[in-house]
């Protein structure tokens, strides 16, 4: 190695204010730790310009590479709006936003230029479709800029993520800029489409005539983009193992890198904290009339995907296994939906609800202080005190009174805000055609909440973070999940967890983990039983959890903390480090040279000096 690289790390960075529940933004954001330590000032990310999210999560400043002002201030001469600052998360990363509405007036233009370049035309309606290559005709330019003022010291890296930032790929390959490039898809554009659609779609991989697909939902430029930007990239990767299997089908390119998603763990470690935060943090939502030791407290989170998220088996699971715990055991279930849906307010029942348990809880705090203050006076004079007479009759009023005020005439609301489409909407039909109402004799109660979580809100006023450490259980029986960071930052936070293997994160503790069950993740297999059996499985694996003791379940949340260091980026960069050499080896042969038969090493092998 002769040179030391400058890494230019093309990230596609639209999602920036989406909620932390799992995406490419989690990728993104956690990885720029690790990768501003392996490069320092050399790294950069790019992405559209948000007035409102620039002014608020970037501070501005000034280049610190001249050749990085140099192609701004052309672009910028040109009549197009850059913008640089460090962008304010863990690492603190450079990054270079690009105002597409100040370049809007190019778009015809660049139409034309990607017609002529790979005869991919773009409809004028499909807005995300147009910004995309708005976009990608910035970066193309801006890259040119750089390697005409770089020259070959130092060799540029570009990184594309998705197929949005696919025509910045494209454009740069074809006119032959100096530049090694990767490309990650992390779910392909038709695969998500198809499983959507309820298709038998693991089985049948090799039967979708996959152009005929694409074109019947309208999404044939997008999947000519994607398809695109895989074969131009020097090194093409994808974040699981069933992801590069299903990328082979679709895309017709096999995955050269597999590179696992990962956390910062040292974000979540609570340093043998964490059995005291699940105790703190379920008191903040417990709402069952059971003792605390008999309820738990299950979850699922993530996109609306009713299907793709397993909303569908996890249901009919609960019915079953409402019928086993009524039958067979006392143990209540508070199951949560966390998914955001269409809501035109918060339910009235639900506010009333939280009205009324703020009011128990600030009855039990004001007797609990007169209480503690006529023990200690009691105490002070060397009297033992009469427990009959330590409360007066009104303070047995006013708990009287709060207790009265938690009886209802009506079943608990299922969903915490008035839908917008409440009966189609696929949980709620769902929840009718299984006759979970919440009623006094079900042992397992649903709550669907159909917003991302807040500390803000006035229903579960809590973060993410803390609701996952407040539950149980995390159940995600997906049947479309390239990876699935849900499952994952249950596991670095001690919270046994339910996932398959057609996720990526359940195929990944398969291949790492001998048992996988004894450290808290149950895989359900979907891949080689039908639902039925699946959903058996599921039903199974929730029954046999409700039945550990409370002691059984502490011991596995501590066998279930001890896999993070296997999702932690410290672990999993290293594949990063690996398809970037790849990529440097391809673009500049005489320049670096790689065994492709060398292990993988933790180090970086690629970052040298003259």
């Amino acid at each position: 190695m002769q040179r030391r690289m400058r890494l230019v790390s093309c990230l596609f960075l639209s999602p920036v204010c989406q909620p932390s529940v799992g995406g490419i933004y989690t990728v993104i954001q956690t990885k720029a730790k690790i990768t501003v330590d392996e490069w320092g000032e050399n790294y950069y990310m790019m992405g559209p310009y948000f007035e409102q999210n620039f002014k608020t999560q970037v501070e501005g400043c000034e280049p610190p590479n001249p050749a990085i002002r140099k192609a701004m201030d052309a672009l910028i001469h040109n009549g197009c709006q850059v913008h640089f600052g460090r962008w304010l998360i863990e690492g603190s990363p450079y990054v270079i936003l690009f105002d597409i509405g100040s370049a809007a007036w190019n778009l015809d233009r660049w139409k034309g230029d990607l017609w002529q370049t790979c005869s991919i035309g773009l409809p004028y309606h499909d807005r995300e479709a147009n910004d995309s290559l708005i976009l990608g005709s910035l970066i193309a330019w801006f890259f040119k800029e750089l390697t005409d003022n770089l020259g070959d010291k130092p060799n540029v890296i570009g990184h594309f993520h998705e197929w949005q930032a696919g025509a910045g790929l494209i454009l740069s390959r074809s006119r032959k800029i100096p530049m090694a490039t990767v490309f990650t898809t992390h779910a392909t554009l038709l695969g998500r489409y198809l499983c959507a659609g309820n298709a038998d779609f693991y089985n049948n991989l090799d039967k979708f005539n996959i152009d005929k697909e694409a074109g019947e939902r309208q999404i044939y430029h997008r999947y000519c983009l994607e398809r695109a930007a895989v074969h131009c990239a020097h090194v093409f990767t994808t974040v699981s193992q069933i992801t590069a299997v299903e990328a082979n089908h679709m895309l017709h390119r096999k995955p050269d890198v597999v590179t696992p998603n990962g956390l910062n763990v040292k974000k979540f470690s609570a340093m043998h904290e964490f059995q005291n935060l699940h105790s703190t943090s379920k008191t903040l939502f417990s709402c069952s009339s059971d003792p605390s030791h008999k309820t738990l407290f299950f979850f699922i989170a993530g996109r609306y995907e009713f299907s793709n998220k397993g909303a569908d088996i996890f249901l009919e699971s609960l019915s079953r296994l409402n019928y086993l715990l009524r039958v067979r055991n006392d143990v209540t279930v508070v199951v949560f939906f966390i998914m955001p849906a269409k809501t035109n307010n918060f339910n009235v029942e639900s506010l009333k609800g939280q009205a009324v348990r703020k009011q128990l809880w600030d009855t039990a705090h004001t007797v609990k202080e007169k209480f503690g203050k006529k023990l200690y006076d009691a105490l002070l004079t060397g009297t033992i005190p009469d427990m009959n007479s330590i409360l007066d009759r009104d303070d047995f009023t006013i708990m009287k009174r709060a207790i009265y005020a938690t009886q209802r005439h009506s079943l608990p609301p299922v969903t915490t805000h008035n839908m917008l489409d409440d009966s189609t909407d696929p949980i709620l039909s769902n929840v009718r055609r299984i006759g979970l109402f919440n009623s006094r004799n079900d042992r397992v109660k649903i709550i669907f909440h159909p917003e991302f979580l807040s500390s803000t809100s006035p229903l579960l006023p809590m973060d993410y973070e803390d609701f996952v450490r407040g539950c149980n259980l995390g159940v995600f029986p997906s049947y479309y999940e390239p990876w699935g960071y849900t499952p994952g930052e249950c596991t670095v936070m001690g919270i046994p967890s339910v996932t398959t293997n057609l996720s990526g994160f359940g195929c990944f503790m398969e291949e790492h983990v001998s048992d996988p069950a004894a450290y808290g993740i149950y895989i359900v297999d979907r891949r080689f039983r039908s639902p039925e059996e699946s959903c058996n499985q599921l039903t199974q694996f929730m029954f046999s959890f409700c039945q550990q003791s409370r002691r059984q379940r502490i011991i596995q949340r501590n066998r279930t903390e001890r896999l993070s260091d296997l999702l932690d980026w410290r672990y999993l960069g290293r594949f990063y480090i690996h398809a970037r050499h790849l990529a440097l080896s391809r673009a500049f042969p005489e320049k670096f040279k790689m065994d492709p038969m060398a292990p993988l090493k933790v180090s970086n092998t690629v970052q040298t000096r003259d």
